[in-house]
């Protein structure tokens, strides 16, 4: 055969594969990759030769823990300024809707957005991105939404896109087409979720900018019947929805989303009952966000032993976004899902791994380590995978393997 790639030995793996037992654990273990692909993920004594003879390039893992690379599967990474003074008002007392309704929140955000060129918005995220990439990210999901119109949401998704380029991680784009209603709309909200949802959704599902679409269903942004009018028109055209649900109030958006097979529902924090079962017979994925629980100090907690015993996948994400968590650490975040949650370590771990994946559609590709997936990966200093929850940041990969840049540069990035 000819020779693998990389080959790393003497290595503890966390394979994350499902049903294969506490973190998918195999020690005295090897992986290798070749051409962007896993070739081997197994114990050493089961290598079928000499590793020298095995790989143009074996190195000693030291008995570290590898991982899959991480997977932070909502964000709104790519905006313009920030929201500081907004904090600062939240902690004299004012609530995240007070703020919105006084012309705060995403309309501040949209304004910065809207005012920069596509470079300097390019150069404002980079410098976000890069902190998610630092910690062992390999996948990130970006959401548009800070537009509120066709040119600046374009702008976004493109400046999305091309922050995967110029750093060989993978990136999904989801379009948020409903985030929150310009003033200038408000007296006609009917003509502006048409618009979004019509000439709009179709520019850009021409221009192949985004992967998915997304809704903010709540009391101080978009109401049911609407979400579901932009589903529907997304749905028509190929595109996967997912869903900012429950978060404030109970609208019954974990149901929504399931109703169409949603990838997501995120947030949560409301949800009932019924939300929980329709998402488990949908196979729609739960996406905590334990940054903007802790950000906007909330009491109501997703309903996690609900979620657990209807076998509903969780998923652990930043929400890097100006407002409401601004944060570039998943492993933070990852510390927040078991402190805030009640996530063990290892549910966290499989939250932005194997669970992430399949919130973005991307199971069969990442977020675990198998034969044949994506070499997407991170070598970990530590001595048992529950450290990358248990300290809270400051958790950085002595190693990280890309599927991108090992396929396109026969490199990697160890």
């Amino acid at each position: 055969m000819s020779k693998w790639d990389h080959l790393w030995i003497n290595a503890r793996l966390a394979t994350m594969r499902e049903g294969a037992g506490a973190y998918g654990a195999i020690e005295n273990a090897a992986l290798a990759d070749k051409a962007g692909r896993l070739v081997y993920a197994g114990p050493m004594r089961d290598l079928p030769g000499k590793t020298e003879a095995l790989a143009t390039r074996v190195i000693d893992a030291q008995n570290q823990w590898i991982t899959p690379g991480l997977i932070d599967c909502h964000t709104h990474l790519v905006f313009a300024g920030n929201r500081a003074v907004e904090f600062e008002q939240r902690l004299k007392g004012a609530s995240y809707e007070q703020i919105a309704k006084a012309g705060g929140g995403i309309m501040s955000t949209v304004r910065a957005t809207r005012a920069v060129t596509e470079d300097e918005l390019f150069t404002q995220s980079h410098a976000r991105f890069n902190g998610l990439l630092s910690e062992g990210v390999t996948t990130v999901e970006i959401k548009s939404g800070y537009g509120l119109d066709l040119e600046t949401e374009k702008r976004m998704l493109r400046v999305a896109r091309r922050l995967g380029q110029e750093t060989y991680a993978r990136v999904t784009t989801t379009y948020l087409g409903l985030h929150a209603l310009p003033p200038d709309s408000a007296a006609k909200r009917a003509a502006y979720v048409a618009d979004m949802g019509g000439p709009i959704l179709r520019a850009i599902a021409d221009e192949g900018l985004a992967d998915a679409v997304d809704a903010f269903c709540e009391g101080i942004a978009f109401t049911p019947d609407e979400t579901a009018q932009f589903f529907a028109a997304a749905s028509a055209l190929g595109l996967k929805v997912k869903l900012h649900a429950d978060q404030l109030s109970d609208t019954n958006g974990a149901a929504l989303a399931a109703r169409f097979r949603a990838l997501s529902a995120d947030h949560l924090e409301y949800t009932d009952a019924a939300g929980v079962a329709a998402m488990a017979k949908a196979g729609t994925v739960a996406v905590l966000l334990p940054g903007a629980f802790f950000t906007l100090r909330e009491t109501r907690k997703p309903p996690v032993e609900a979620l657990r015993r209807a076998k509903v996948p969780i998923a652990v994400a930043t929400d890097c976004n100006p407002g409401t968590s601004p944060t570039v650490s998943l492993i933070t975040t990852m510390n927040m899902a078991c402190t805030l949650f009640g996530l063990t370590p290892e549910e966290a771990l499989a939250g932005v791994t194997r669970n992430a994946a399949r919130a973005l559609g991307l199971a069969h590709e990442t977020g675990s380590l198998e034969v044949g997936k994506a070499a997407d990966y991170a070598v970990w200093p530590i001595g048992h995978p529950a450290e990358l929850s248990y300290w809270i940041g400051g958790t950085h990969p002595s190693a990280i393997g890309r599927s991108a840049a090992l396929a396109s540069a026969n490199t990697g990035s160890q």
